[in-house]
Protein backbone atom coordinates (compact mmCIF):
# COMPACT_ATOMS: atom_id res chain seq x y z
CA UNK A 1 0.00 0.00 0.00
CA UNK A 2 1.41 3.26 -1.30
CA UNK A 3 1.53 6.04 1.90
CA UNK A 4 0.34 9.54 1.41
CA UNK A 5 2.83 11.90 1.93
CA UNK A 6 1.71 15.60 2.09
CA UNK A 7 4.54 18.93 1.40
CA UNK A 8 5.95 21.01 3.75
CA UNK A 9 3.86 23.48 1.75
CA UNK A 10 0.08 22.00 1.64
CA UNK A 11 0.49 21.29 5.87
CA UNK A 12 1.64 25.30 6.24
CA UNK A 13 -1.07 26.00 3.91
CA UNK A 14 -3.74 23.71 5.60
CA UNK A 15 -2.70 25.28 9.01
CA UNK A 16 -3.30 28.73 7.70
CA UNK A 17 -7.00 27.75 6.71
CA UNK A 18 -7.77 26.07 10.40
CA UNK A 19 -6.25 29.37 11.82
CA UNK A 20 -8.53 31.62 9.71
CA UNK A 21 -11.50 29.34 10.51
CA UNK A 22 -10.78 29.66 13.89
CA UNK A 23 -10.80 33.40 13.86
CA UNK A 24 -13.76 34.05 12.18
CA UNK A 25 -15.78 31.74 14.50
CA UNK A 26 -14.26 33.50 17.37
CA UNK A 27 -15.51 37.22 15.63
CA UNK A 28 -18.97 35.71 14.36
CA UNK A 29 -19.07 34.79 18.41
CA UNK A 30 -17.95 38.01 19.33
CA UNK A 31 -20.38 39.80 17.31
CA UNK A 32 -23.50 37.57 18.38
CA UNK A 33 -22.59 37.87 21.77
CA UNK A 34 -22.43 42.50 21.31
CA UNK A 35 -25.62 42.34 19.21
CA UNK A 36 -27.51 40.56 21.85
CA UNK A 37 -26.49 43.06 24.49
CA UNK A 38 -27.24 45.84 22.47
CA UNK A 39 -30.76 44.55 21.82
CA UNK A 40 -31.13 43.73 25.48
CA UNK A 41 -33.73 47.19 26.21
CA UNK A 42 -32.30 49.38 28.67
CA UNK A 43 -34.07 49.27 31.96
CA UNK A 44 -36.97 52.59 31.76
CA UNK A 45 -37.26 54.86 35.25
CA UNK A 46 -40.08 54.47 37.06
CA UNK A 47 -43.06 56.36 36.23
CA UNK A 48 -43.06 59.33 39.10
CA UNK A 49 -46.72 60.03 40.30
CA UNK A 50 -48.08 63.49 38.72
CA UNK A 51 -47.62 66.55 41.34
CA UNK A 52 -50.57 67.60 43.16
CA UNK A 53 -51.85 70.69 41.59
CA UNK A 54 -50.75 73.78 44.95
CA UNK A 55 -54.89 74.51 46.79
CA UNK A 56 -55.81 77.92 46.16
CA UNK A 57 -54.98 80.07 48.94
CA UNK A 58 -58.27 80.34 51.51
CA UNK A 59 -59.66 83.61 51.75
CA UNK A 60 -59.44 85.61 55.05
CA UNK A 61 -61.96 85.80 57.08
CA UNK A 62 -63.00 89.37 58.18
CA UNK A 63 -63.89 89.76 61.48
CA UNK A 64 -66.24 92.19 62.29
CA UNK A 65 -66.44 94.91 64.78
CA UNK A 66 -69.62 94.81 67.15
CA UNK A 67 -70.81 98.42 69.54
CA UNK A 68 -74.04 97.55 71.43
CA UNK A 69 -75.27 100.53 73.34
CA UNK A 70 -77.12 98.60 76.53
CA UNK A 71 -79.86 99.79 78.04
CA UNK A 72 -80.80 101.99 74.30
CA UNK A 73 -83.95 101.16 72.04
CA UNK A 74 -82.37 102.64 69.20
CA UNK A 75 -79.53 102.16 67.39
CA UNK A 76 -76.66 105.05 67.86
CA UNK A 77 -74.02 106.96 65.68
CA UNK A 78 -71.08 108.27 67.85
CA UNK A 79 -68.83 111.52 67.31
CA UNK A 80 -66.29 109.31 65.19
CA UNK A 81 -69.01 107.83 63.08
CA UNK A 82 -69.19 104.71 64.88
CA UNK A 83 -72.40 102.43 64.41
CA UNK A 84 -73.74 101.17 67.40
CA UNK A 85 -76.68 98.71 67.98
CA UNK A 86 -79.46 98.84 70.28
CA UNK A 87 -79.43 96.84 73.56
CA UNK A 88 -79.47 93.41 72.36
CA UNK A 89 -77.90 89.71 73.88
CA UNK A 90 -78.53 90.10 77.36
CA UNK A 91 -80.31 87.09 79.49
CA UNK A 92 -82.54 88.46 82.28
CA UNK A 93 -82.42 91.97 83.81
CA UNK A 94 -84.34 95.52 82.77
CA UNK A 95 -82.87 98.84 81.37
CA UNK A 96 -83.27 102.41 81.55
CA UNK A 97 -82.46 105.75 80.43
CA UNK A 98 -81.50 108.96 82.09
CA UNK A 99 -81.72 111.36 79.40
CA UNK A 100 -79.19 114.48 79.70
CA UNK A 101 -77.72 113.50 82.48
CA UNK A 102 -73.90 115.09 82.47
CA UNK A 103 -71.36 112.30 81.94
CA UNK A 104 -67.45 113.38 83.04
CA UNK A 105 -64.48 111.52 81.10
CA UNK A 106 -66.48 110.87 77.90
CA UNK A 107 -66.54 111.93 74.38
CA UNK A 108 -70.06 110.05 73.94
CA UNK A 109 -72.17 110.72 77.25
CA UNK A 110 -75.27 109.11 75.63
CA UNK A 111 -73.65 105.59 75.62
CA UNK A 112 -73.43 106.19 79.63
CA UNK A 113 -77.00 107.44 79.84
CA UNK A 114 -78.67 104.51 79.10
CA UNK A 115 -78.06 100.90 80.96
CA UNK A 116 -78.72 97.65 81.12
CA UNK A 117 -78.83 96.35 85.05
CA UNK A 118 -79.55 92.75 86.95
CA UNK A 119 -78.83 91.02 83.60
CA UNK A 120 -77.54 87.14 84.07
CA UNK A 121 -75.24 87.31 80.76
CA UNK A 122 -74.78 88.40 77.44
CA UNK A 123 -73.60 86.57 74.58
CA UNK A 124 -72.92 87.46 70.92
CA UNK A 125 -72.13 85.24 67.75
CA UNK A 126 -68.22 86.25 66.26
CA UNK A 127 -66.33 84.35 64.22
CA UNK A 128 -63.44 82.83 65.57
CA UNK A 129 -60.51 84.99 65.96
CA UNK A 130 -58.49 87.71 68.93
CA UNK A 131 -60.54 90.37 69.51
CA UNK A 132 -60.71 93.40 71.80
CA UNK A 133 -63.54 93.44 74.29
CA UNK A 134 -64.61 97.19 76.08
CA UNK A 135 -67.13 97.05 78.53
CA UNK A 136 -68.45 100.67 79.58
CA UNK A 137 -69.73 101.68 82.92
CA UNK A 138 -70.59 104.41 84.69
CA UNK A 139 -72.67 104.96 87.89
CA UNK A 140 -75.73 107.13 87.43
CA UNK A 141 -77.98 105.19 89.98
CA UNK A 142 -78.93 108.22 92.45
CA UNK A 143 -79.15 105.36 95.64
CA UNK A 144 -75.55 105.09 95.14
CA UNK A 145 -72.89 107.81 96.32
CA UNK A 146 -69.96 106.28 97.53
CA UNK A 147 -68.31 102.97 97.03
CA UNK A 148 -68.91 99.45 98.50
CA UNK A 149 -72.79 100.41 97.43
CA UNK A 150 -72.59 98.59 93.89
CA UNK A 151 -70.34 95.61 93.54
CA UNK A 152 -70.58 92.90 91.27
CA UNK A 153 -68.64 90.01 89.84
CA UNK A 154 -68.38 89.27 85.55
CA UNK A 155 -66.13 86.72 83.50
CA UNK A 156 -65.30 87.47 80.12
CA UNK A 157 -64.48 84.60 78.50
CA UNK A 158 -62.96 82.87 81.26
CA UNK A 159 -61.21 86.01 82.90
CA UNK A 160 -62.72 86.65 86.06
CA UNK A 161 -63.51 90.39 87.78
CA UNK A 162 -64.29 89.93 91.20
CA UNK A 163 -65.74 92.72 93.46
CA UNK A 164 -65.92 95.31 90.58
CA UNK A 165 -66.63 98.41 92.25
CA UNK A 166 -67.98 101.16 89.12
CA UNK A 167 -67.84 104.04 91.47
CA UNK A 168 -64.06 103.13 92.73
CA UNK A 169 -63.35 102.36 89.18
CA UNK A 170 -64.65 105.96 87.76
CA UNK A 171 -63.62 107.76 90.87
CA UNK A 172 -67.13 108.56 91.50
CA UNK A 173 -70.65 108.68 90.59
CA UNK A 174 -71.48 110.06 86.77
CA UNK A 175 -68.27 109.37 85.25
CA UNK A 176 -67.39 106.75 82.32
CA UNK A 177 -65.15 104.32 82.78
CA UNK A 178 -63.81 101.57 79.99
CA UNK A 179 -62.68 98.21 81.21
CA UNK A 180 -60.37 96.43 78.32
CA UNK A 181 -60.32 92.55 78.51
CA UNK A 182 -58.46 90.58 75.78
CA UNK A 183 -60.47 87.59 74.49
CA UNK A 184 -59.34 84.37 71.83
CA UNK A 185 -62.44 83.57 70.52
CA UNK A 186 -62.77 79.65 69.63
CA UNK A 187 -66.65 78.65 69.87
CA UNK A 188 -68.17 80.88 67.41
CA UNK A 189 -69.79 83.18 70.73
CA UNK A 190 -68.34 86.33 73.03
CA UNK A 191 -69.86 85.19 76.71
CA UNK A 192 -69.72 87.33 79.49
CA UNK A 193 -71.44 86.10 82.81
CA UNK A 194 -72.36 88.54 85.70
CA UNK A 195 -72.76 87.62 89.13
CA UNK A 196 -74.91 89.60 91.93
CA UNK A 197 -73.44 90.74 95.28
CA UNK A 198 -74.16 93.89 96.41
CA UNK A 199 -76.77 95.28 94.44
CA UNK A 200 -76.98 94.82 90.50
CA UNK A 201 -74.21 94.75 88.03
CA UNK A 202 -74.96 97.19 85.78
CA UNK A 203 -73.35 98.17 82.05
CA UNK A 204 -74.26 100.90 79.52
CA UNK A 205 -72.22 99.56 76.61
CA UNK A 206 -70.23 96.59 74.71
CA UNK A 207 -67.67 97.23 71.89
CA UNK A 208 -65.56 93.96 70.27
CA UNK A 209 -62.87 95.21 68.49
CA UNK A 210 -60.70 92.76 66.45
CA UNK A 211 -57.25 92.25 66.87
Amino acid sequence: MKTLTLSPYRLFASALLMLAAFALASCASNKTASDSSKATPATSPSTAAPAKPAEPPKPKVVLPTVRINAGSAVAYTDTSGNAWLADQGFVGGDVIERSELAIGNAKDPTIYRTERYSMESFSHPLPNGKYTVKLHFAETFEGITDKEQRVFHFNVEGQEFKDFDVFVKAGGVQKAYVETVKVDIADGKLDIKFTHHIENPEINGIEIIPE
